[in-house]
């Protein structure tokens, strides 16, 4: 795929999985953010344990404040599944609703807010470009190929690899999803983002045996000389954390000199190799929170969360590692809290609105993908 300005990025509704798209009613457009409140609050306190809602770490905060429970995207699935709430609305975005879907009971009904919370990223790994990339990958080895999908895919794809006797991983644990599958055969197909499968290579040793696999380029790379790598990483990317430079690094270094640098493994190699820890959104929370009072923390990754680090730990010094040039989540902003207030409303009367549903082959086959990366 073409390498895209990120910062100009804007929504392509060709990467939207569902096309069941609803609009905001007119009604719901214009409402003042105290009258928008007292109406969420309103509508919570109506439904009480019948609703749970999610707030992803990257979620501005007008939905947050409204959330049960703030985390990652898995995080927040299994606090679904946990949960006695008839309905889950997920202030995320699809694969996310998807992944809650998967492994909460059939009695809950999964909403999100706006259907055109659609990642990206998520979307640069399509079934039909897979299928294509597959057969062409395995007809060019005898060896075995897994796949392994990260969590920030379609239940499609993490279905995929189930079939392939692959499996799915997060972004703290890729490294043992890597050595699960050489355990289980010869080399690996990594999707969608080529950076955590770069910094998992690296971190494994394994750097000089990775090649990417661009299904855009029809003249790239041919499979005959990807299969002599053992592991093959997919042209994918977020458009978010891609943005992320050395030079931000550099310039916080010399406004910040006793900075702590801390990037998403999403990153770039070499800003994760010039930064001072890479992890995970919950390794970035918990550095913050563990942090002594004055400490300065430098965050390379969706600025929203940057913003929540800095109201929830007012005694360390919590900066944007690329100041007013980081870019918030272009899928996450689409739920807007208008639209809560809508889809809390309709539950109100009886109506569910945008609801996720995976279909059960898909649903069940996923579910073993991750159930593979829960035994490692």
């Amino acid at each position: 795929m073409p390498e895209m300005e990120t910062a100009a990025f804007e929504t392509d509704l060709s990467l939207f999985k569902y096309d069941n798209l609803e609009q905001l009613p007119p009604a719901y457009r214009d409402l003042e953010a105290a009258e928008r409140t007292e109406r969420i609050e309103s509508a919570l306190a109506e439904l009480g344990d019948d609703v749970v809602i999610l707030g992803h770490n990257y979620q501005r905060q007008e939905i947050v404040e409204h959330a049960d429970f703030i985390g990652d995207s898995y995080q927040l699935s299994k606090e679904a599944a946990q949960s006695d709430a008839d309905y889950v609305v997920f202030g995320g975005v699809t694969f996310m609703a998807e992944s809650a879907d998967i492994i909460t009971d059939d009695d809950q009904s999964v909403i999100l807010p706006s259907m055109e919370a659609s990642c990206p990223m998520a979307g640069m790994a399509e079934a039909l470009q897979v299928d294509a990339a597959w057969a062409e990958l395995t007809a060019a080895t005898d060896e075995e190929i897994i796949p392994i999908t990260y969590m920030n895919s379609y239940a499609d794809l993490k279905a995929f690899c189930a079939e392939q006797g692959g499996l799915v991983c997060t972004s703290s644990n890729a490294h043992k999803a890597f050595e699960y599958a050489f355990e289980k055969g010869d080399k690996v197909l990594f999707l969608p983002d080529k950076h955590l499968g770069e910094n998992t290579a690296h971190r494994l040793g394994m750097a000089d045996e990775t090649v990417e696999w661009d299904p855009w380029d029809v003249e790239g790379t041919d499979a005959a000389d990807a299969v002599e790598n053992d592991i093959i990483l997919w042209e994918g990317y977020c458009q978010v954390h891609e943005r992320f430079r050395e030079h931000h690094i550099e310039s916080i270094r010399e406004d910040y000199p006793d900075a702590n640098v801390i990037v998403h493994p999403e990153c770039r190699r070499e800003v994760v190799e010039a930064a001072d820890v890479a992890g995970s959104t919950s390794t970035i929370c918990e550095s913050v929170a563990e942090a002594d009072t004055g400490e300065t923390w430098a965050i390379g990754t969706e600025i929203h969360l940057t913003h929540h680090l800095q109201r929830w730990h007012p005694e360390v010094n919590v900066v944007p590692l690329c100041g007013d040039a980081c870019m918030d989540c272009n899928a996450m902003r689409q739920i807007d809290p208008n639209y809560l207030a809508w889809v809390l409303e309709e539950l109100v009367e009886g109506r569910e609105r945008n609801v996720i549903e995976v279909a059960p082959e898909e649903k069940e086959l996923a579910q073993v993908a991750m159930d593979r990366m829960l035994e490692i």
